[in-house]
This record gives structure tokens, C-alpha cells and sequence, in this order.
């Protein structure tokens, strides 16, 4: 028995590490396509290249749900709109539009792997040391189910920031080809962004 658990363990930490594998490869698609664009988007980088993401290391039983990471949030901005470096500076500009990308693999109300993407627009920062959008990712982690309440058009506000968007959602396995990629992730958010 001990041994077929033992299997079972790792069959499903190799699953796990395998699907954040895909994860990072249809991230890295999208910033390679949008890169290639007029506007030369490139990821937002908070901490570096990476992607905001809500996790813990608490070892209350409500902490550690959240062991496993199940979002994945990730910006674009032209590369005229931000200082590029180890962190980007997206500064509160205005008409700063910036296009957005998260990857759920669970909600808590969508129990079925979506993407959400499209354009960000009308962002303000209500806060004098938040002078970067790089400071408000953690809302993403914090504030998700406000923030895609609705997965048409976003109208978020809280005491950090306020912003707007139109956004999207496609369910996360209907994505088989660079060429769905491409056609339903990369083509709509540039059409959202290019209408604002």
C-alpha cells in the first residue's frame, strides 16, 4: 500500500510540475508574439521575470491552501511606456493602457481552468508611494474575485487604486496551437488595446 502511495505522490508532483511547465511556455508565447507588434510590448516584471502568483508558507490550515499556487498574473506594456531593467518602472502615466494575462487553474467560484486577458486602461494610483503599476500586482492575488467579477468589462476600485478594462475569458485547455494562441489570446487583446 505505502508503495503505491509512494508512486501516487509522484506521479502528481511530476503532473503539477509538468502543467506549471506549459504554464510558462504559453506566457512566454504571448510576450513573444506581442513583442513582435509596433508597439514592442514587453513584460511587466515586478520581482524580475516572473509572475504574480498567491502563495504561503503558513501552517494554518487556511494557509496552506494556498501552498499550491492555482493563478498566475502577468502584464504587457509598450516598451516606450516603461524603464526596462531586472524590474520594470511603469509609471502612472496618463492614459496608461497596459494589456493583462492571467492563467486560473481553479476559482473560487470557476472550478475550470480559464484565461483572462485583455486591456487595462483608466489606472490610477490612489496612493503617494505607489508611483508604479509594478507596486499594485499584489491585487491580482488579493482582490481577484472584485477585480473579475464581471469577465467583460472591469470597473475595479478599492483604497489603492482604480482602473478599468475590457477583458476576456477562454477556457485555459481550448488552447492547443500557437495558432490558438494567437487568434484567441493575442489577436483580441490587441484589438481591445488598439479601440482604447
Amino acid at each position: 500500500m505505502s508503495q503505491a502511495l509512494e508512486v501516487q505522490t509522484r506521479n502528481a508532483l511530476e503532473f503539477v510540475q509538468k502543467l506549471y511547465i506549459e504554464i510558462s511556455y504559453l506566457i512566454k508565447e504571448v510576450e513573444g508574439l506581442l513583442h513582435r507588434e509596433d508597439e514592442k510590448f514587453i513584460i511587466g516584471r515586478p520581482n524580475g521575470y516572473g509572475v504574480t502568483s498567491g502563495k504561503s508558507t503558513g501552517l494554518e490550515p487556511a494557509n496552506v491552501d494556498f501552498w499550491l499556487s492555482k493563478t498566475f498574473t502577468v502584464f504587457f506594456v509598450p516598451e516606450d511606456d516603461t524603464k526596462p531593467g531586472g524590474t520594470t518602472n511603469t509609471g502612472f502615466k496618463n492614459n496608461l493602457k497596459l494589456l493583462l494575462l492571467d492563467i486560473e487553474l481553479e476559482g473560487k467560484k470557476s472550478k475550470s481552468p480559464r484565461v483572462i486577458a485583455g486591456v487595462l486602461y483608466d489606472i490610477r494610483s490612489k496612493r503617494a508611494d505607489h508611483t508604479k503599476f509594478e507596486h499594485m500586482m499584489f491585487e491580482f492575488v488579493n482582490s481577484r474575485e472584485k477585480i473579475f467579477a464581471n469577465t467583460l468589462e472591469m470597473n475595479y476600485e478599492d483604497s489603492y487604486l482604480s482602473m478599468k478594462g475590457d477583458i476576456f475569458s477562454l477556457r485555459l485547455f481550448s488552447l492547443s496551437s500557437s495558432e490558438d494562441v494567437a487568434k484567441k489570446i493575442v489577436d483580441p487583446m490587441l484589438d481591445a488595446y488598439r479601440r482604447r
